[in-house]
């Protein structure tokens, strides 16, 4: 049980990192521009081959991040 109190932050931590580029990484319409009407985009746009990996793979790392705050909650 120690060293999972030991162990757990580290985790967290990067769990945090690997999230927070996993969203900086997606891409939204035309970036800074489409925040000021430059870009409509009233398409449907479907997500195809990196984008849905790097979709997926946020929302699993996300799952695991809120998994092991519940953990860090549970054995404090």
């Amino acid at each position: 049980m120690e060293v999972l109190v030991s162990v757990l932050p580290y985790v967290q931590i990067t769990l945090a990192v690997l999230m927070t580029a996993g969203i900086l990484l997606q891409q939204r319409g035309a970036g800074l521009g489409g925040a000021f009407g430059a870009d409509s985009g009233f398409g449907y746009n479907t997500r195809r081959g990196g984008e849905k990996i790097l979709f997926n793979a946020t929302i699993v790392i996300s799952l695991l991040f809120v998994t092991t705050s519940i953990i860090a909650l549970i054995i404090r």
